[in-house]
């Protein structure tokens, strides 16, 4: 059996991997995210809900949809199940989160290094409770992105906190 978060098609996602954009959905909570590979992505919170949490090496399924179209969904240790439409040509977001109940009511619990926390994140997920979940669907613009190439650990490597003042507020390509 195939390992389900290869990507299908991998030399579909050369446009897409090493990419790192910042965006801010109409709820004007605010992210950063990173394309490390054809099967993993880093990303930082700055604002919202969970303002402040970061989680790097995140398994996820990676695939195009369409020339300058990508979709990258993947499941939480948390239980928080997340899709994102990244549209590179509009600089467009749409992103759909699935925060299980728990989170819902302590949004607190999760703002840490996911990374260094990943066995009490998996016993909050299964203290739950689960449902109902919230359900978070928004548009973004991409008001800065690059290419960072591929496997770069140092796009996304501290905290949201400890970055200098001002980088999230970065602007390219016209938004």
């Amino acid at each position: 059996m195939s390992d389900p978060f290869e990507s299908t098609k991998p030399e579909e996602l050369t446009d897409f991997i090493g990419r790192h954009f910042i965006y801010t959905y109409d709820n004007g909570w605010q992210y950063e995210f990173y394309v490390k590979n054809d099967r993993t992505v880093d990303y930082r919170i700055h604002s919202g809900m969970v303002g402040g949490r970061w989680v790097r090496d995140q398994i996820a399924h990676i695939v195009r949809l369409a020339p300058q179209v990508f979709k990258v969904s993947w499941d939480e240790p948390t239980g928080t199940a997340v899709s994102l439409a990244f549209n590179l040509e509009a600089r467009r977001v749409h992103g759909v989160i699935f925060f299980p109940r728990w989170v819902a009511e302590a949004p607190e619990k999760t703002v840490c290094f996911q990374n260094e926390h990943l066995d009490e994140m998996r016993a909050l997920r299964d203290a739950g409770p689960t449902y109902p979940r919230l359900v978070i669907d928004e548009f973004a613009p991409i008001t800065f992105l690059e290419n960072c190439g591929p496997d770069n650990q140092e796009v996304i490597a501290c905290a949201p906190s400890e970055l200098p003042a001002g980088y999230a507020d970065r602007r390219n390509g016209g938004n």
